[in-house]
Formats: structure tokens, sequence, C-alpha cells
């Protein structure tokens, strides 16, 4: 945009991007002022199956945005998924208009837990998912601390509840199947303090802002969620 000679300063077009500023006064985007950011916005996005956490395909498959457009309200900010659901996922994903509670809380050294709900063929006992406990390696990639129980089970199909935080790509999918599992389902229930709950399939509901004020001053003083 500055190369395009669309931004100013105070009248005078930007050449560089190297160029501080202490406030937005003064800067124009195609001769209109800059806002003020909005208020920072959290939405609860109930997933389907087969839809990509992605803006577009270009194998032209549905992403999350088809469906938001019908589940958010008119007049709703841009918004960004907080970390990723595969595309065969389903559950709770996070959405906000702030970068900086995106970062936040995809970082994991802030330890923010998340749990989800996974259906798995095969035999496995308590004791052997307890040993998750420790983390493990798995073709060189540690992942850390997993807390699984498993909750019910009906012949060789068993239904495991795992809270994990640090949130690697496909982890739930790949320590089940390390232990000799396979997952034809799974759902992620909550993260951080936000549940899923009831909220329909494929609809969304916003976070009130006392509570996100509440989680941000949480992360900001305690360093993370400890």
């Amino acid at each position: 945009m500055i190369a395009d000679g669309r931004i100013a300063l105070n009248g005078e077009v930007l050449e560089t991007p190297a160029t501080i500023l202490t406030s937005l006064a003064g800067v124009t985007v195609d001769g209109k002022p800059v806002a003020a950011p909005e208020a920072p916005r959290l939405f609860l996005f109930h997933k389907p199956q087969g839809l990509l956490t992605a803006e577009r395909d270009p194998k032209g498959r549905p992403t999350i945005y088809n469906a938001l457009r019908n589940a958010l309200p008119p007049g709703t900010p841009r918004l960004m998924p907080i970390g990723r659901l595969d595309l065969n996922t389903e559950g709770l994903l996070l959405l906000t208009n702030d970068g900086e509670l995106k970062r936040a809380m995809e970082l994991p050294a802030n330890g923010i837990p998340r749990t989800y709900r996974a259906r798995a063929f095969g035999d496995i006992s308590q004791a052997e998912l307890e040993t998750l406990i420790e983390g493990v390696t798995i073709d060189g990639v540690n992942y850390g601390r997993i807390d699984a129980n498993l909750e019910r089970r009906t012949g060789r199909n068993q239904w495991i509840e795992m809270t994990l935080t640090e949130g690697k790509n496909r982890e739930v999918r790949r320590v089940l199947e390390h232990l000799g599992l396979k997952v034809s389902r799974l759902m992620r229930l909550s993260y951080g303090p936000f549940a899923l709950g009831d909220l329909p399939r494929g609809q969304a509901s916003e976070v009130r802002q006392k509570d996100l004020e509440q989680f941000r001053r949480h992360i900001a003083t305690r360093g993370g969620w400890r």
C-alpha cells in the first residue's frame, strides 16, 4: 500500500515503511483518516466436519467463512480463527478481531488448555492413557503433557477425553494413532474457559465483553494460564 502511494502522514505520501508512529493521528489511507482499532471481540463457533479453517481453498472446498456468513450478526468485523481445526475435526473454534489476543491464546508458553473428545477404535486401557501425562515423542516430534481419560467403551470403540496445552498440528490424532487407535470422530469441547456447551452446529455466539476482559486480565497478570 505504501509502494502504491496510498498511505500519507500529515498530508505527505509515505515512501518507506521504515516510519515510526507514536499514534494514528494524521495517518490516512486513500485520503481517509485511519480509525482507532475496534475493541477486541471474541466469538464461539461450532465448526461442523467438512469445513476448512481457511479463508479460501484452491480446490474449492467449503471453508468456515462460508458458514460464518449466515452465523454471524450483520456488521461483525473481520475475524481471525484462534488456532485451527482440521477438515474432519468439529467443535469449538474461537474467532477474534484482535491479533494480540489471537497470539496470546495460541502461544504454547501461555499454557491455555484445550479439551477434546475422541471416538477411537482399538484396544487401550486407562493406565496406557495415563502415560501421556509425561508427554510423548512421535517421529522426532515432542508432544507435551496430555491429560487423557477413558470415558466409556462399547466393544472396541471408546470415547476418550484429552486435555492438552500445545495444540500442535493434528496432535490428538497422531498421539492416539501412536497408541494403536484409529480415530473416527474428533470434537473440541473447550479452549481455556470458553466451552462449546449446547451451541448448535454451524452457529456462533459472542463472548460477553465482561468475560473477555476478565480473561485478558487473567492472562496479562499471571503471564499465562496459571
